[in-house]
């Protein structure tokens, strides 16, 4: 948990703008990124694999995605 206190953590655009529940990512260099509640900072933290998150964002783009 150490090593996420260094990273730089960035809230999500759509929840800024929404004013209702907000994430926060950070880059994890070369290991992925990691996604936590930008209303418990010390809470827990979700780690996605570099490979996982650039095919999540992949199928975004693609409007695969059923949500």
């Amino acid at each position: 948990m150490d090593d996420l206190m260094k990273v730089k953590w960035v809230k999500s655009s759509y929840s800024t703008s929404s004013g209702g529940e907000c994430l926060e990512l950070a880059v994890l260099h070369g290991d992925g990124v990691a996604i936590r509640d930008s209303k418990r900072s010390n809470g827990p933290v979700l780690r996605v694999p570099a490979t996982a998150w650039a095919a999540f964002r992949t199928s975004l783009k693609a409007d695969e995605l059923n949500v």
